[in-house]
């Protein structure tokens, strides 16, 4: 699996290793939906290890694009760029994308942000479905997964007065996802029964 590297990252390779061990490999009667953050590299992702998986953008990530231009557009903590913002939003829950793509197009002219999101959005349209994706069970935020980073992570790495070493914090959030994951025994057998080289 790449990324945006020629040989596999370790990342990619995780991301494989985790998607065969819930069998992703094998649901090819089954929806499998792959969210992302409009990244071309996830894309390549997809395209090479799960080809038929739905690509979705996640939606917060557009709403969060989205509001970002109402700010640019009418300044922050503005009524009326929030009132913009939301009608956004609701645009894109709905999957009027044609409609959102017209209330960007008419800022472009005098706002980069605008411009940006624009062609975000345009260059990823087909992966922003958002009502047909939910109609077909889809999940269309990656909120949970974000959750989960600060369960499995956030509450273990970053109390109050901790400094880690790269490779110090790699080995706590390893145990604490095989923790978290109910995979924690299993972790402890494998190890326990790992033959020790002789010194």
């Amino acid at each position: 699996m790449r990324d945006t590297d020629k040989t596999p990252s370790e990342f990619a390779q995780r991301v494989e290793r985790e998607a065969r061990r819930r069998g992703f490999d094998r649901a090819q009667s089954r929806l499998v939906g792959m969210l992302g953050d409009g990244a071309p590299w996830v894309w390549n992702l997809a395209d090479e290890h799960f080809p038929g998986a739905i690509r979705i953008v996640d939606r917060s990530h557009a709403k969060q694009k989205l509001s970002d231009v109402a700010k640019s557009i009418y300044g922050p903590n503005n009524g009326q760029g929030k009132e913009w913002g939301q009608q956004r939003h609701a645009e894109l829950d709905a999957g009027d994308i044609e409609r959102v793509l017209n209330a960007l197009r008419i800022h472009m002219p005098q706002d980069d942000q605008a411009r940006k999101c624009f062609a975000y959005t345009q260059r990823n349209r087909q992966r922003m479905r958002y009502a047909e994706f939910r109609a077909e069970g889809l999940c269309t935020s990656s909120g949970v997964v974000e959750a989960g980073c600060k369960v499995a992570i956030g509450t273990r790495c970053k109390r109050a007065g901790m400094h880690w070493t790269v490779a110090g914090a790699d080995a706590i959030i390893a145990l604490r996802c095989c923790k978290l994951s109910s995979r924690f025994d299993n972790f402890w057998k494998r190890r326990s029964t790992a033959k020790v080289a002789p010194t």
